[in-house]
């Protein structure tokens, strides 16, 4: 895991906290959409090393959230 800068790092670390308090809340409410963007988030900045391409991935993934509970899964 190579960082391309300092705000990569710290973006990655805030990402991955979110997706873990939305996996832990997800488990405690038993909710698989939650468990699976919590995870989504935990993992994938390993694998993006860019700020703005991670920003843009976890408003993806909330985005996809929020639309899942809309529609009541």
């Amino acid at each position: 895991m190579s960082f391309a800068s300092e705000s990569a790092f710290i973006t990655s670390f805030a990402i991955g906290l979110v997706g873990f308090g939305i996996f832990l809340y997800g488990k405690k409410q038993r909710r698989p959409a939650q468990l699976a963007v919590g995870v989504a988030m935990m993992i994938y900045p390993y694998f993006v090393s860019g700020t703005i391409a991670m920003i843009a991935i976890a408003a993806a993934l909330v985005a996809a959230l929020l639309l899942a509970l809309r529609l009541g899964l």
